[in-house]
């Protein structure tokens, strides 16, 4: 295609649509509130749709890849803010080292997962 690409903006739902909006609130992302069912959540340039939404086997099934310039640094930011002690179900997973790069995980409250990571070659 010879038409740039400007955004990608994934659709993930939540099994509790007012817990998931605090938790990401939390987590450093700007919300925008779109509909009652609906919020779009941003840092800088790249976001996401929230939906009030909850279909078991989408949401067991969704994984989202965030990358990021130093995943250390971004690791020690995001331990900082202490999400497991304030919400019941979430986790944070350290950081693993892989051919490709290395990357931290982070399950939400509704169990979608995160992967946070940093690539070593582009």
């Amino acid at each position: 295609m010879k038409q740039p690409l400007i955004s990608i903006r994934p659709f993930i739902g939540a099994s509790s649509f007012a817990l998931s909006r605090q938790f990401y609130t939390d987590w450093g992302f700007e919300e925008v509130v779109l509909s009652p069912n609906m919020s779009f959540f941003k840092s800088g340039n790249f976001g996401f749709y929230l939906q009030d939404a909850y279909v078991k086997d989408w949401i067991d099934n969704t994984m989202v890849f965030l990358e990021v310039l130093n995943v250390t640094e971004y690791w020690n930011q995001l331990t900082a803010l202490d999400l497991p002690a304030r919400y019941e179900t979430v986790r944070v997973v350290p950081i693993q080292a892989y051919d490709w790069g290395k990357e931290c995980f982070v399950h939400d409250p509704s169990g979608i997962l995160w992967h946070i990571g940093e690539f070593y070659n582009k």
